[in-house]
């Protein structure tokens, strides 16, 4: 999920220390979801959009597209104002519920789906493109989940799926050397129950499981279904990493120097892989 709960009412975002209260489904509650989402991820967007430096809207215009963990519906929501024929589905009835509810007040003609990404509930080569942002790595197996986005999408379309960074700043800075060893959490905590705990939503105590991955898992067996796979570091988390890590100076660093880290250990892994055009799930 990408909001807390705090007594029992739905928390997003805080002003000034203090958590704001929204209600489920309602437009603030969206809104200010978006705000936070587009905010972190904010060197992506271009003139085509949100996220068009990442997304190809253009080119699956009236085609069928599938999001894999759509959460609140944000990119989903994107893909359908761009005018792709989406699917999002989730895990979570919350999800779906909220998804839905967005749309309608979207009026998006869409249905969000409750399924496990596991065990896609749609026929082979059913979609023209097929993605997943920070979704994939909180499954017990990551492997099968891009097997069936491999076995899902059309001979010739393509997939993009944003992992985590097992080799990013954040990853051996923050889990491993700061809370792993500083804080001594490694003396409790395997490595899949630390990066569980303090690799995402560390404020709200983590996620159930969270196993960030390398470059080479993606090359030499993740993706090897694919023709064609090529892979990007993506570091908007930098800014906060800095600032917490070197208090001064990073908030003076010169963007040239982030976007140099960025692009060598950023946190979020872009991967974009290719179906081979005569690829029919044979195997």
């Amino acid at each position: 999920m990408v909001y807390g709960d705090t007594h029992g009412k739905p928390v997003y975002g805080r002003a000034q220390g203090k958590a704001e209260l929204f209600e489920l489904g309602d437009e603030a509650f969206f809104a200010q979801v978006d705000h936070e989402f587009y905010y972190w991820n904010h060197p992506l967007h271009g003139p085509g959009g949100k996220f068009s430096r990442l997304y190809p809207y253009d080119r699956y215009k009236d085609a069928r597209v599938l999001e894999v963990g759509c959460g609140m519906g944000t990119m989903s929501m994107n893909w359908a104002l761009q005018g792709a024929k989406v699917t999002p589905i989730d895990l979570t009835p919350t999800a779906v519920k909220q998804t839905k509810r967005r749309f309608e007040l979207k009026r998006i003609d869409r249905t969000p789906c409750q399924a496990q990404a596991e065990r896609l509930p749609f026929p082979d080569n059913t979609f023209d493109y097929v993605y997943s942002w920070g979704v994939l790595h909180h499954t017990p197996n990551t492997a099968k989940t891009i097997e069936e986005l491999h076995r899902v999408v059309k001979p010739g379309g393509s997939v993009g799926v944003m992992l985590y960074n097992r080799e990013s700043i954040l990853y051996r800075f923050w889990v491993r050397f700061y809370e792993g060893w500083l804080h001594r959490e490694s003396r409790f905590l395997d490595q899949v129950a630390l990066g569980s705990r303090y690799g995402d939503g560390s404020r709200e105590d983590g996620n159930p499981h969270t196993w960030p991955v390398t470059k080479s898992e993606v090359y030499r067996s993740l993706f090897t279904p694919f023709a064609r796979v090529r892979t990007r570091l993506l570091g908007t988390e930098l800014d906060n990493i800095f600032k917490r890590a070197m208090p001064g100076l990073g908030h003076v660093m010169p963007r040239f120097i982030k976007k140099a880290y960025a692009r060598n250990w950023g946190w979020s892994m872009w991967i974009e892989a290719e179906k081979s055009a005569d690829d029919q799930n044979e195997n």
